[in-house]
């Protein structure tokens, strides 16, 4: 099982912070763009997450919240905050900062957090090669969709790191955990890896 490492930090720096690369392309042939994702605990306020693509043009087609931006090229963030519970989050982004939400024990019964908590903002950045999404889901955010966590040093919760395209030029489907089944579905919390507080 893979495990990555949550640093404690006073304020949101992501310069020292480890990398999930997302390099296992299971169902994909011809195309598998580096990308990484990047988690902080910033103490007593919340989880600063930033993910990466090294893609040219990545395709960018919707601009709003809720839009299936899994379509566009997509970096993904799934996560269970709480070990007490069920669900876990899944937080879709495209390069224009557009992005999905839901809280869900499976992938057919969903909420979308914005019927509970302000929506997060997304901050999109698109350079040369590369492209970038960060957002920050405060302690506040996670207790209402979760419940109450005591995130100390040494808690381990889960998640996985995705990255995407289902109708781009090339389809494809990267992940840090692995997911062993034959056919795509980043839904599978039974594959999630480990995120250890530190």
């Amino acid at each position: 099982m893979n495990r990555y490492p949550v640093l404690i930090r006073n304020s949101v720096d992501f310069n020292d912070i480890p990398k999930a690369e997302i390099a296992c392309y299971k169902w994909t042939e011809g195309y598998a763009p580096k990308a990484f994702g990047q988690l902080v605990f910033v103490e007593g306020k919340g989880f600063a997450l930033k993910m990466t693509a090294y893609e040219k043009n990545p395709k960018a087609v919707y601009t709003a919240y809720g839009e299936p931006v899994y379509e566009d090229s997509c970096l993904e963030f799934f996560v269970s905050f709480n070990n007490q519970s069920p669900l876990y989050m899944n937080f879709e982004m495209n390069a224009n900062g557009a992005f999905l939400a839901s809280v869900r024990v499976e992938r057919k019964n969903k909420t979308n957090i914005h019927e509970k908590v302000p929506l997060p903002v997304v901050k999109a950045e698109k350079h040369d090669d590369f492209w970038t999404v960060e957002t920050f889901f405060s302690l506040e955010m996670i207790e209402t969709l979760f419940g109450k966590c005591d995130f100390r040093k040494g808690y381990v919760f889960r998640g996985n790191f995705y990255k995407c395209g289902d109708k781009t030029e090339i389809p494809h489907y990267g992940m840090w955990s692995p997911i062993e089944l034959e056919k795509p579905d980043f839904h599978q919390p039974a594959y999630f890896g480990e995120l250890i507080i530190e």
